[in-house]
């Protein structure tokens, strides 16, 4: 029986019990996101261990608008 060639490719989805710094590091393209909101995750050593959810919480972000807009951001490229 011959295995499929066809490739697996993962879908991009953020999810608020990631890391920031695995964000950051995997995507990019959505900096400008949290930038706007206040933000500053790429500088922050919290990054390192915070989950999205525990950052929108600390800053009065609604933590489902900010998985979609990331999401959305994602789906642009």
């Amino acid at each position: 029986m011959k295995k499929s060639k066809r490739k697996n490719k993962k879908k991009k989805k953020i999810t608020k019990n990631m890391i920031f710094s695995e964000i950051i590091n995997n995507y990019p393209e959505v900096i400008d996101i949290f930038y706007k909101h206040g933000m500053m995750c790429v500088g922050c050593p919290m990054a390192m261990q915070e989950t999205i959810e525990q950052g929108a919480k600390a800053h009065g972000i609604d933590v489902k608008k900010l998985i979609e807009e990331l999401n959305k951001k994602l789906k642009e490229k």
